[in-house]
């Protein structure tokens, strides 16, 4: 059997142009070899799997390339020394180096000492190779690798020139893997080189890595299935279905749809967060300006572009909105499952238009569902009815006891299957509305009505107002005792007050208070009227400026004492 080589070793870039979607680095380095404007100390950072180490080999050989007659078959292995700093971290591998760096190199002209994860190294050794680094021969080039630079300290970054290498993005990961295929005489979709490329999220070591896994289960026939089903992840056309169920409105579907997702285990979260970024990628396909911004294949992208003309912009940002919701309160909530569905079915809620008016959590009612008869729903799949016209109120007809005639009675039409009204509409409220009123209103005719006088009433008065007072509620005390209850004739009550505010006030405390006399006075005929009378609103202290008044009316000498001491009121 032949020996197998990973992907990830046998296309190791063996020349700058072979350095996948890291053009600026490569271009600069290219430049600085031709024009001999070479640092001797060089830092590479940036992510795994971008290139560093290959790009140093790469940079190591061409350096002796360059200065010497040699063929370019010549790979100068002698002149290149390589440090794991990961197990090679301690002083003495640091003096060790430094004491080989002042012998010349043999053939050539420059020796490359490349230092991969540089960070590793202790304090003492970074410290050791402090004036190496400031100052090395003019034989000696130094490549440091890291994936970490904020672990590096200042004077080692100081010493160096630094190239940042960036996250490698998925179109140049898929090309370079589409590249691979050809090579290797293997069949792909453009959708399953896309998931790969997503999936190594900008790492080309770990593209290739995911590359020989997916080949190895699928052989040379590389499909966006057996992508999808080798790595578990959620395919698009998975989204697009729950999609089309929340457009249209559907709970019950969803409700299915989603626990088909948990049975092939994939977990909620990872769910919910793939939706939101659906739903956002339909809101920037909405708009030509903002196709490009997809980072999906050129199939999925027209699968993206069909759906988001069904959704309005509307719709989008409050889904994305009530996604978002979830992903931030699902690692807190204690029943994961129950918080996904239930933003499920508010989505799905949102473009019904049942109810004229639905608060920010509103879900359809199960009732709607439920009142749909088999031709009813038969109707709505072919979408011959609206939802408005299927969730109209039930209306009761009181039965008339009359000869009915003897004809068949005409099957019910699809108009006349209704629902009851929500508890939250319009109508219901202001029938809660209706019946508060009549029960504020309610007639005693049949009940007592002892005659008293304006002394009891006072009594009664100043009862009531100590009992608010004990029960802490001092705003409606205070408004009883701004003026004297007057007894007018038909058992009226008049009392005044000074201003619109405190009358408002009194009319929420009326029932309470009215019901209070009525049992003291044992008359339940008596009514209060409220007038405003703005020319006793003077002989009430609220402000602080108004109640030091009211004190220097009653001794002048508040006024003096106040000057003494130059107090604020």
């Amino acid at each position: 059997m032949e020996h197998f080589i990973v992907s990830a070793r046998k296309y190791r870039p063996q020349n700058f142009s072979d350095v996948v979607g890291q053009q600026a680095i490569t271009n600069t380095l290219e430049n600085a070899i031709k024009n001999n404007h070479l640092a001797q100390a060089l830092l590479f950072t940036g992510p795994r799997g971008v290139g560093k180490t290959s790009c140093a080999r790469i940079l190591a050989k061409r350096i002796n390339q360059e200065s010497s007659e040699a063929s370019e078959d010549e790979d100068f292995a002698f002149n290149i020394f390589e440090l794991d700093a990961a197990s090679n971290n301690s002083v003495d591998d640091i003096r060790s180096l430094t004491d080989q760096v002042r012998i010349p190199p043999q053939t050539g002209k420059y020796k490359v000492y490349i230092i991969d994860e540089v960070h590793m190294l202790s304090q003492a050794a970074f410290n050791a190779f402090l004036k190496t680094l400031e100052e090395p021969p003019a034989h000696a080039i130094f490549i440091l690798a890291t994936t970490e630079k904020h672990k590096i300290i200042p004077t080692i970054l100081s010493r160096c020139q630094i190239f940042d290498f960036k996250r490698i993005t998925v179109l140049d990961a898929k090309n370079y893997l589409k590249t691979i295929c050809e090579k290797e005489n293997i069949s792909a979709e453009d959708d399953a080189l896309h998931i790969i490329a997503q999936k190594a999220d900008g790492a080309m070591r770990d593209a290739l890595s995911i590359f020989d896994r997916v080949i190895s289960f699928s052989g040379n026939q590389l499909t966006r299935e057996a992508v999808t089903q080798n790595l578990n992840v959620l395919d698009y056309d998975t989204y697009f279905e729950m999609t089309d169920l929340l457009l249209e409105n559907k709970i019950p579907e969803v409700l299915n749809h989603f626990n088909t997702i948990l049975s092939k285990g994939f977990e909620g979260h990872h769910f919910i967060n793939g939706l939101a970024s659906h739903f956002r990628d339909l809101l920037v396909a909405k708009d030509n300006a903002t196709v490009a911004l997809l980072d999906v294949g050129d199939n999925a992208k027209k699968k993206y572009i069909e759906q988001s003309s069904k959704a309005s912009i509307s719709f989008l940002i409050k889904a994305i909105d009530k996604a978002n919701e979830c992903d931030l309160n699902y690692r807190a909530s204690k029943n994961q499952r129950l918080l996904v569905e239930l933003s499920l079915m508010q989505i799905a809620s949102i473009s019904f238009d049942g109810e004229k008016k639905k608060s920010a959590n509103y879900i359809i009612p199960a009732t709607f569902f439920t009142s749909l008869s088999p031709a009813a729903k038969e109707v709505s799949k072919n979408k011959v009815v609206t939802s408005k016209q299927v969730a109209q109120p039930i209306k009761k007809e009181i039965p008339v006891k009359q000869e009915m005639p003897k004809t068949p009675s005409p099957a019910p039409t699809l108009k006349n299957v209704q629902r009851r009204p929500s508890a939250f509409s319009l109508k219901s409220v202001h029938e809660k509305k209706v019946e508060t009123k009549k029960k504020t209103e309610e007639n005693f005719d049949n009940h007592p009505k002892d005659v008293f006088t304006q002394v009891a009433l006072e009594n009664v008065w100043n009862q009531y107002h100590q009992k608010l007072i004990k029960q802490g509620q001092k705003s409606i005390a205070a408004i009883l005792a701004a003026d004297k209850p007057v007894l007018l004739e038909g058992f009226v009550i008049q009392f005044s007050l000074p201003n619109k505010l405190m009358q408002d006030q009194l009319r929420q405390a009326k029932p309470k208070l009215l019901r209070h006399l009525r049992e003291s006075l044992n008359n339940y005929g008596l009514r209060i009227e409220v007038i405003l009378n703005e020319t006793i609103e003077k002989k009430f202290a609220y402000t602080p400026l108004e109640k030091y008044n009211k004190l220097k009316e009653k001794n002048p000498l508040i006024e003096k004492l106040k000057d003494s001491f130059q107090l604020d009121l």
